[in-house]
C-alpha cells in the first residue's frame, strides 16, 4: 500500500514526530518537516525549543513549503490552560509550483502519520504566523 504514495515518510521522521508528540514540553517547541524532490521522501528539517511562534516562523523559508509541528500554550477564556499540537501547513506563495504539488498532495498522509487533528495553513509568510493568529483560530473552534 505504501507503494501508492507519492511522498514517502521514512521511519526516522516517524520516530522524530512520536518523540516530539510524547514530549513533556513546557514551553512553545516545533519540528519542521521537509520533502527533499530528488528522494520524494521527507527529512526532520530543523527543531525548536524554547522559542515563540514568531521566532519559529522567522526561520522558516520564505520560498518552500514545510510541515510545521507545534506544541504551544493555550490559555482558554474559561482560565484553563492546555498545550494542544497543532500542524502547521507552511506554504508561502513563493514557492516553486513543483514542491508545492508534492506538498499538497502529502498533506493529508502526512497529518494522518502525525496524528493531528488541528492543521492551520499559512501562505502568507512569517506575517500569518503569529501567536495571537493561532490562538484565535484555536479558540474559534
Amino acid at each position: 500500500m505504501q507503494s501508492s504514495r507519492t511522498v514517502d515518510i521514512p521511519t526516522d521522521v516517524l520516530d522524530a514526530l512520536r518523540k516530539f508528540r510524547f514530549a513533556n514540553a513546557k514551553s512553545t517547541t516545533a519540528i519542521s518537516v521537509k520533502i527533499v524532490k530528488a528522494d520524494l521522501a521527507m527529512k526532520v528539517d530543523e527543531e525548536f525549543e524554547d522559542q515563540s511562534i514568531e521566532e519559529i516562523a522567522e526561520e522558516l523559508p520564505e520560498n518552500a513549503p514545510r510541515y510545521v509541528l507545534i506544541c504551544h500554550e493555550l490559555k482558554h477564556k474559561d482560565g484553563r490552560i492546555s498545550w494542544p499540537l497543532i500542524l502547521i501547513n507552511w506554504a508561502p506563495s513563493g514557492s516553486p509550483m513543483e514542491l508545492m504539488t508534492l506538498h499538497a498532495s502529502a498533506l493529508n498522509y502526512f497529518q494522518q502519520k502525525a496524528e493531528v487533528a488541528k492543521v492551520l495553513e499559512v501562505r502568507d509568510g512569517a506575517e500569518g504566523l503569529t501567536t495571537q493568529a493561532v490562538d484565535e483560530r484555536l479558540l474559534a473552534n
